[in-house]
């Protein structure tokens, strides 16, 4: 099984999704839609794990894996991604409970506008979303820099 190393959407038409996302099962706890952005090849029926590297630097490996209920969180997650190879969204499935995501929840965004979530448990991908678009590369330079303001010095 494979392991992932999580503003506006400015598509001018909808995204597609690939046939191979069922629509969400009858007895779902939820029928919303999780995404997961990342640059991991992955497939549906793979799972994403706690202990996977972080997408976005040189952490220890993460203790939840992330998941969210907007394309554009996705988006972003895809676009600042570590690693080679495209961004990819995956649609995904909680296989345990999820909780708010308190990084972004508690003081950046109350109220959990962006539907950032966590979970101990794995993630099964059902599905990739295709047809994305990302943001300016402008924005995303910006915010990678932004990030790596945030990273610990080396050697600190």
């Amino acid at each position: 099984m494979g392991r992932a190393t999580g503003e506006q959407h400015r598509a001018a038409a909808p995204p597609r999704t690939t046939t191979s996302e069922p629509p969400p099962a009858a007895d779902a706890p939820s029928s919303q839609r999780f995404y997961h952005g990342t640059r991991a090849d992955l497939k549906p029926g793979d799972l994403i794990e706690r202990g996977y590297r972080s997408n976005f630097g040189k952490r220890k490996e993460a203790g939840y894996v992330y998941l969210t209920g907007t394309l554009d969180a996705a988006i972003w997650g895809a676009e600042l991604a570590l690693g080679e190879g495209p961004g990819r969204i995956y649609t995904v499935e909680p296989t345990g409970p999820i909780e708010d995501d308190p990084n972004l929840t508690d003081t950046k965004y109350p109220g959990n506008p962006t539907q950032s979530y966590r979970s101990l448990a794995p993630l099964r991908v059902t599905g990739e979303h295709t047809g994305w678009q990302g943001h300016p590369p402008e924005r995303v330079k910006a915010m990678k820099d932004r990030i790596a303001g945030l990273e610990p010095l080396e050697g600190s």
